[in-house]
């Protein structure tokens, strides 16, 4: 007997996010014309209530109100895919790292390319913060959902954490959201 996988779809200021879970955990948050998204299938039962708590948070999130997520997940990868999205998930809120640093923070110093492929294959976009991954010389480089998006999400955090650190929060001048 295979286990139900739900879906849901919700809007996001970087466009429409597909969402699906299993055995009571998030496995899958992808964007539209995303690289590597797994096929939808005829099986799948649309439960936008079993989803409310992820748009919530995902609504929070792109508002600029909420820096860590807190969801059931389940990454279903290879060991070191699983390994990367650990490690991808200890970048904090707004900082970036680059795939040389992650490499080495997961246990494979010399290994970038293979940790920019595992990054890429990231099942759960946004909330498995795969966007914070950036180039050796800080160029932002590849990103399964495009590049503006990687932008867009890393503005998005930093405009955030700027609110955060200016009296008042207010926005600093020149800052747009």
């Amino acid at each position: 007997m295979t286990t139900a996988v739900l879906t849901s779809r919700v809007d996001s200021p970087i466009g429409p996010l597909t969402l699906t879970a299993s055995d009571g955990a998030l496995i899958g948050l992808t964007m539209e014309n995303q690289r590597h998204v797994p096929p939808a299938s005829p099986d799948w039962r649309r439960d936008d209530a079993w989803f409310a708590d992820v748009a919530e948070q995902l609504d929070a999130y792109f508002a600029g109100d909420l820096t860590e997520f807190d969801l059931p997940m389940r990454l279903a990868g290879t060991q070191f895919q699983r390994r990367v999205w650990q490690g991808l998930c200890t970048i904090p809120y707004g900082q970036t790292l680059s795939y040389g640093a992650l490499a080495t923070r997961v246990g494979s110093p010399g290994g970038s390319r293979a940790v920019g492929l595992a990054n890429g294959r990231n099942p759960i976009a946004v909330i498995v913060p795969c966007h914070r991954v950036i180039g050796a010389n800080g160029s932002l480089t590849g990103y399964g959902g495009g590049l503006e998006r990687k932008v867009d999400l890393l503005e998005l955090e930093r405009i955030t954490l700027s609110k955060a650190l200016t009296p008042g929060g207010t926005v600093p001048a020149g800052a747009t959201r």
